[in-house]
């Protein structure tokens, strides 16, 4: 896999945003995102303040792509009041519920990323299926339970072209340092011979199809 540097600005963004994406993993994204993005459109499950999407958005602009990012913007469950990932900045006192899509549409802004980062605003499972462009990345990263992270899965993994990519964030194999759905997937998607990972930094993991199927 080569590695292109992520021009400074971006950089400068990425950082800047909100979000849970340390700078070695998602340099790995953004390099993950320029091989596989000339295969097809990105596509990022779990947009939360936009953080992991200008990374994907920089490789999209290196590589002729387009990233789509799809989530509700009412917040995963680690995220709600209570939770220790809880920002109550991101509250909209008028409904009382989560409501990143402004922090999203700052951070994209500010970044200059409009052209290349295209929001849907809706649960993974209902745009899933409608869903039916042949992807050239897949990055898995909304709710971290088994149920979500599980319906993103089956929901989106099929459309990868064989030669592209899916890309887990967050996975921990010791339950020690974090929640095991996501890791359990990640674990499906290996044992069903379609994809073989290719590299892994942090907790993220990057897998290719070789095969059709999930």
């Amino acid at each position: 896999m080569s590695h292109p540097s992520m021009p400074s600005d971006l950089l400068r963004a990425a950082e800047h945003a909100k979000g849970f994406m340390p700078r070695e993993e998602g340099l790995a994204l953004f390099e993950a995102a320029c091989s596989y993005g000339p295969r097809g459109p990105i596509c990022e499950i779990g947009t939360y303040c936009g953080k992991s999407a200008i990374y994907l958005g920089a490789a999209a602009r290196r590589t002729g792509s387009v990233v789509v990012t799809v989530d509700h913007h009412r917040g995963s469950e680690e995220i709600q009041p209570g939770w220790a990932h809880h920002d109550p900045t991101l509250v909209d006192p008028r409904f009382g519920k989560m409501d990143s899509l402004p922090a999203f549409r700052t951070a994209i802004a500010s970044a200059g990323l409009e052209e290349e980062v295209v929001a849907i605003v809706g649960r993974s499972e209902r745009v899933a299926a409608l869903w039916n462009t042949p992807l050239g990345l897949l990055f898995i990263d909304g709710g971290h339970s088994e149920e979500p992270v599980t319906r993103d899965y089956e929901g989106w993994a099929p459309h990868v072209v064989v030669g592209g990519a899916l890309v887990f964030h967050d996975i921990y194999p010791d339950p020690a340092d974090g929640g095991q759905a996501p890791y359990g997937v990640y674990l499906r998607a290996l044992a069903s011979g379609a994809f073989e990972e290719v590299a892994v930094t942090g907790s993220l993991r990057v897998l290719e199809r070789v095969a059709p199927g999930i």
